[in-house]
């Protein structure tokens, strides 16, 4: 059984992340927030573990850096916002280290930084700022 992280753990890591300048600018708006709003956490979950799983999890993921679009899936936007969008960055903001397939800790650990973050932006109004600073 894997334990989830500390939920204030994750605020911590999300407002750390809001601060850098390129990670701030993404957003859920649009279709990607109504696709958020539409089909509820846990299939977003679903949705979030499959693609980690083909995307990201691999030792050697294809096209690594490259592999996750900016659009179409609130999960992709999560992954841009919260440095899980490829390997460099798991291990830059998260000390996951690249080389290696992700453990399943690890690949739950990004599910759940994903599903915060996109928690947190469907709590906010589509126009409202982050006022976690």
């Amino acid at each position: 059984m894997t334990v989830s992280p500390d939920p204030r753990a994750l605020d911590q890591r999300l407002d750390a992340l809001a601060r850098q300048p390129f990670r701030a600018r993404f957003r859920l708006r649009g279709r990607e927030r109504v696709i958020a709003g539409e089909k509820g956490p846990a299939t977003l979950r679903w949705h979030a573990y499959d693609l980690i799983g083909k995307r990201l999890a691999p030792a050697a993921p294809y096209k690594d850096g490259k592999q996750t679009p900016y659009r179409g899936h609130p999960v992709f936007v999560a992954q841009h916002a919260t440095a899980t969008c490829c390997r460099s960055c798991l291990l830059r903001w998260h000390g996951i280290p690249k080389g290696r397939r992700l453990s399943r800790a690890e690949h739950v650990y990004v599910v759940d930084v994903i599903c915060r973050w996109i928690e947190r932006e469907l709590a906010r109004g589509p126009g409202e700022v982050s006022g976690s600073d």
